[in-house]
């Protein structure tokens, strides 16, 4: 005959609750290696950039010290070691790291698009007189008779398939101008959306 009490003995699985909430293997490796991944970001990541990151020290000083190893063997341990050190810090402290470096693309974003901007006007520049007749009321300080020289270079040097120094020279110049002014540069990202609108 059944035994009506079984299965309502008087003890409670907390224990084994507990040991359910844990993370599993997988997820702990998966976490691990996010956590190397971030590291091995840091480490390619510029040395100024690294030192502004809040972090504690240790980790920092691991980070800084594998970007100078060049010996194959040597980063790959210090990168392991950078792994380490990243598995010791807490989610805030994480958290702050990956906030950090998706500004740092973001930023990336910001110049490559910039750089977009100024290969846009250059190509204008190529293409339609006008470009120039614009460029020069914007920045009268430019040398009008060498920028026509650089622009006729380039033309030629794309008809002939020739390397493209004049082209090139074309985009140093309208970067310098950028740097000069970043006001300046936002108006002349406009100016390239409205350009290539009237295009269409």
């Amino acid at each position: 005959m059944p035994n009506p009490n079984r299965g309502s003995v008087g003890f409670q699985s907390n224990e084994f609750d507990q040991e359910y909430d844990r993370p599993s293997k997988s997820e702990l490796k998966r976490q691990s290696n996010e956590l190397q991944k971030l590291g091995e970001q840091l480490v390619e990541a510029p040395r100024d950039r690294v030192k502004r990151v809040e972090m504690p020290e240790d980790v920092k000083e691991a980070i800084l010290a594998c970007q100078t190893i060049t010996n194959h063997e040597g980063r790959r341990r210090a990168l392991q070691f950078v792994g380490k050190k990243m598995r010791t810090l807490g989610e805030e402290e994480v958290d702050v790291i990956r906030r950090t470096i998706e500004g740092w693309k973001g930023a990336s974003k910001a110049e490559t698009a910039a750089l977009h901007a100024l290969e846009r006007r250059r190509e204008k520049l190529l293409a339609d007189d006008k470009a120039l007749t614009q460029l020069l009321e914007e920045n009268p300080e430019l040398d009008a008779q060498h920028l026509r020289t650089l622009i006729r270079n380039a033309r030629k040097e794309q008809a002939e398939n020739k390397p493209p120094k004049a082209y090139r020279e074309i985009f140093q110049i309208l970067k310098d101008l950028g740097k000069k002014s970043k006001p300046a540069d936002a108006g002349d990202d406009e100016e390239a959306g409205d350009d290539e609108s009237d295009d269409a």
